[in-house]
């Protein structure tokens, strides 16, 4: 539309840390580590943002193709003969063997790039273990650690529950909710809170609890805070994740005392007094940086309910139901123009556990069936007395007793 520009996420995130530097909340240096550019780079989208304001940071490749860039002929010609001549070789010795051999010369990380593209193996040296002891972020959202502290937090009025709770790296400031334990669906809920609350923080700091981590698959809340842009990172000890554990023994000593003076019993009555009093409270007394650059993404037109969900995917019956769980769906047929049987479906599990269902990118009408649907009975057709068949069947018989 015309005066109006499309900007990616990655060129909003641009504009919005030129911004921050320009007031002086960030440096150079602190932007430089933010956008995973060089120094060079920065002083150049610099020059570009100054002169040019927003429209500046638009690749000027959009929609081009790399002025560098390899040809898709040359890059399966070099898939190909990897997996036919050189499969146990590495990129490196690999790159040497395509000069000496094929007239290629390709450089080694270009070629691990498009061997990993294609899922083919390639050796990996093993990283040593980190000692150094870690430095807290610069900005506001840049991480957020998050961890569950089951407790008997309500002093036996109450049956025992789980705290959830998530604390900034840069800033301490933390975001709090009760659950009945630490299980998927409170995890997302808490996560969309503190998103709708503040943005999408850009690393999640986490253990290795089922809520986060699968060894063969993705959990649910990995794949939704994935799809909002944030970059997941597990924890091997507690000792790693050391500022959400502290917090932990914080809260079982202040805030319990905290509960208890207002007489509160319940994880209902425990989360309205975080909302409407405690956090801010909190806060203000033990927050750090106060002055940190919010580097928090922005959810812009994301569409959180089917982000924080199960996606599971079903293939469609002859009768067009699938089921889950046990309980049948019918897919309604006039709703359901482009649907043929044995096809996939996305079924998502809201919240609020109302059930959706998508194919192509469109959500279908359907309905939960209280039974199993019944087969449809066979229809026995008998041939009429002159169908050709009955003169065959005479035939056969008078031959028979001839």
């Amino acid at each position: 539309m015309k005066g109006q520009v499309v900007m990616s996420h990655k060129e909003l995130d641009r504009v919005k840390i030129m911004n921050e530097l320009i007031k002086g909340k960030l440096s150079k240096y602190e932007a430089q580590e933010l956008l995973a550019i060089s120094i060079r780079q920065l002083y150049r989208l610099l020059a570009i943002y100054q002169a040019e304001g927003d429209t500046g940071m638009i690749h000027g490749l959009r929609g081009k193709k790399s002025n560098s860039g390899y040809s898709k002929e040359v890059k399966n010609k070099v898939i190909s003969l990897y997996r036919s001549q050189y499969n146990d070789y590495g990129p490196t010795l690999f790159s040497e063997k395509l000069i000496e051999y094929h007239n290629l010369n390709i450089n080694r990380e270009t070629i691990r790039l498009w061997l990993r593209s294609e899922a083919v193996c390639t050796g990996m040296r093993k990283k040593r273990a980190h000692r150094k002891r870690r430095e807290r972020r610069t900005g506001f959202g840049d991480l957020l650690q998050f961890d569950g502290s089951p407790h008997d937090w309500f002093e036996g009025l109450s049956e025992e529950c789980c705290l959830l709770h998530a604390v900034d790296d840069a800033t301490s400031r933390v975001y709090l909710r009760f659950a009945r334990s630490e299980n998927t669906h409170d995890a997302m809920l808490t996560m969309w809170e503190y998103v709708m609350r503040y943005g999408v923080p850009r690393h999640l700091y986490t253990d290795r609890g089922s809520v986060f981590y699968a060894e063969k698959q993705m959990t649910d809340f990995t794949r939704a805070m994935q799809e909002l842009g944030c970059q997941i990172i597990f924890a091997r000890s507690p000792q790693a994740k050391g500022r959400v554990e502290r917090g932990n023994k914080t809260f079982q000593d202040r805030l319990i005392k905290a509960m208890r003076e207002k007489g509160i019993s319940g994880i209902a009555e425990g989360n309205k007094f975080l909302r409407d009093t405690y956090l801010e409270v909190h806060n203000n007394k033990f927050s750090v940086a106060a002055e940190a650059p919010d580097v928090h993404y922005s959810i812009l037109d994301k569409d959180l309910k089917n982000i924080f969900c199960y996606k599971t995917e079903w293939q469609v019956r002859n009768d067009y139901t699938i089921t889950l769980d046990g309980i049948y769906i019918q897919l309604l047929k006039g709703e359901t123009p482009l649907l043929v049987p044995r096809q996939m479906v996305q079924v998502h599990k809201w919240l609020d556990d109302s059930l959706h269902i998508y194919s192509r990118g469109n959500e279908l009408s359907c309905v939960t069936l209280k039974t199993k649907p019944k087969a449809k009975a066979l229809r026995l057709v008998r041939p009429g007395s002159d169908h050709p068949w009955r003169g065959m069947n005479n035939k056969l018989k008078v031959g028979k007793r001839a």
